[in-house]
């Protein structure tokens, strides 16, 4: 018994992992943010337009400058339009008339 448990020591289980596992990857998120974006002309999109913003400028690392990826750079536009979008329907339920032509 007194070699139980020390293998674990030399080889823990995240040998093989070299990135933070603190939250999810500029991949993900970019692609989060882009199933946010096409899902937000359908329905939340005054929720789901701003998520999408978030994720994609999250994905393109806070910046503006350098590569940005496809994903990302698509969020951010998509979430903007589909923000825009849905203030532009709240505007026109608020007037009189409800909204309708």
């Amino acid at each position: 018994m007194a070699g139980f448990g020390q293998g674990t020591r030399r080889h823990p289980r995240t040998r093989g992992r070299t990135w933070s596992r603190s939250g999810p990857d500029r991949a993900t998120l970019g692609i989060v943010g882009t199933i946010c974006a096409v899902a937000g002309f359908f329905v939340l999109g005054i929720i789901l337009g701003p998520v999408a913003i978030v994720c994609g400028w999250l994905a393109m690392n806070r910046s503006w400058s350098g590569a940005r990826p496809v994903p990302a750079l698509i969020a951010v536009v998509l979430g903007a339009i589909d923000t825009l979008l849905a203030l532009v329907w709240l505007a026109g339920t608020g007037a009189p008339g409800g909204g309708l032509f």
